[in-house]
């Protein structure tokens, strides 16, 4: 087969969607040499966000657009123009979107659409009004084109069921992976580097790690460590790019005089990420809704015991081996966090769990899965 991949958001975003594509692109360059791939994407820009994005075997190439990622979402998704994605990619026997939208294709050839969560839809008011009303129009036009959806989880899927009343037979899930360098980062040298480099002094910390957007419910994460922390030594790190109506949340670190203690770290380094986590005394993640959750399963393969939400996948995700609490219930997460801070034994138990959990999910066992989810659509 000559199989299509939009890796746009590969090029273009540090985290999120833009890890996801990388990862699941890299993982089929190894589990397939027959089949070749067209990676198609915008013009990338002058500074990728990490190196080396997408794979360098024989049956992989890349195909860039001369346009750039706003003008063709301007041609396609705006003005609806029937350019097709073969104007750049060439011939084509499946063509798959990962990342929400299903650009035009040109004749019969089948597609799969990755749609990855609903938030916009559970939660307009946290995301820009646009952003939104733009999102609900081209996301269910892309699903009615689409031969196929991928869904990132079971929570996912049955969002899709019920809000839009696709056809159960039309969503498979696909779960995600996790990367085989999130693994407890024993070097003593990396850690005091990445210590310096982020200037994390000889802190302990509790860590967060996604996009500044009000989704990931920061604002209640800082103010429950506010209530505990004369308490406790710990600091509170949070890494992630920024997002969109993230103003209130630095704010909410002045209300909270916790200037000081609290630490917008930003985009780090994939290479660095496993000793942030390493070095963590515990990992809260209080979204209030994810497709998937991933850095739940970064944190546990690095040893760290894990806090999180009870909504959406996260459960799914989780498993019993995270503590999992209502997402507002601020009262709840202050009293959990010191719990967990202070009894060593109790996160010993959550990171044992947690090495088991996180070995059910792997990029390569993703990858596989995906292949015969090609060939089958390809085939019917």
């Amino acid at each position: 087969m000559i199989i299509g991949i939009d890796v746009t958001s590969a090029l273009t975003q540090g985290g999120g969607i833009g890890r996801y594509t990388r990862e699941l692109v890299q993982a089929l360059a190894t589990v397939d040499d027959q089949n070749n791939y067209r990676l198609f994407s915008a013009k990338p820009p002058a500074q990728l966000p990490v190196p080396d994005p997408l794979p360098q075997t024989k049956n992989f190439s890349h195909q860039p657009a001369p346009l750039d990622e706003r003008w063709l979402y301007r041609l396609w998704y705006r003005l609806r123009l029937p350019l097709p994605v073969q104007w750049v990619a060439g011939q084509l026997d499946l063509f798959h979107s990962p990342d929400f939208v299903l650009p035009p294709v040109n004749g019969r050839i089948p597609t799969l659409l990755t749609v990855h969560d609903l938030s916009f839809v559970h939660f307009p008011h946290v995301f820009p009004e646009r952003l939104v009303n733009y999102l609900n129009q081209v996301v269910p036009w892309s699903i009615g084109r689409a031969t196929h959806i991928l869904a990132d989880s079971e929570a996912t899927r049955q969002d899709l069921l019920s809000i839009w009343q696709v056809p159960p037979e039309k969503v498979t899930v696909l779960y995600s992976g996790v990367h085989e360098r999130f693994q407890p980062v024993e070097d003593a040298a990396m850690v005091t580097a990445v210590r310096q480099k982020y200037q994390l002094h000889d802190w302990p910390y509790i860590l967060s790690v996604g996009t500044l957007q009000p989704r990931k419910n920061y604002q209640m994460l800082i103010r429950a460590f506010a209530a505990l922390a004369d308490k406790v030594p710990h600091h509170l790190v949070i890494i992630g790019g920024k997002g969109w109506l993230y103003d209130e949340m630095l704010a909410e670190v002045e209300r909270q005089d916790l200037t000081g203690r609290v630490h917008f770290i930003g985009f780090v380094d994939d290479a660095d990420l496993p000793a942030f986590y390493s070095e963590a005394d515990l990992f809260a993640f209080p979204s209030l809704y994810e497709g998937f959750g991933l850095p739940l399963l970064e944190a546990m393969g690095c040893g760290t015991a894990v806090l999180t939400s009870n909504s959406s996948s996260l459960p799914e995700v989780a498993g019993d081996a995270a503590r999992q609490l209502p997402p507002q219930d601020e009262a709840a997460w202050t009293e959990t966090l010191h719990t967990l801070l202070l009894d060593a034994d109790l996160r010993h138990q959550l990171v044992q769990a947690g090495f088991a959990q996180v070995r059910r999910f792997s990029w390569k066992a993703s990858a596989q899965e995906l292949l015969k989810i090609y060939q089958h659509v390809v085939q019917r």
